[in-house]
């Protein structure tokens, strides 16, 4: 099974604690203050660390979608 990493730029706050849980998979974007996704189908093996950053994020900008 696999999945899919969705943020929501006109929501993101520019927090960064996504960075923390999965910095392979999230990173940022200095100029516009908002997360960029590295990885927008990362290996199933990275779930659990996405989960926790979509489950962290303040601003709830991140959610993840099963493919």
């Amino acid at each position: 099974m696999s999945f899919k990493v969705v943020a929501d730029l006109g929501v993101c706050q520019g927090h960064q604690l996504c960075q923390g849980e999965a910095p392979d998979v999230f990173g940022f974007d200095d100029a516009t203050d908002v997360v960029v996704v590295l990885e927008e189908h990362p290996d199933e093996s990275r779930r659990p660390d996405v989960t926790m950053a979509v489950r962290y994020c303040p601003a709830f900008a991140l959610s993840i979608e099963e493919d």
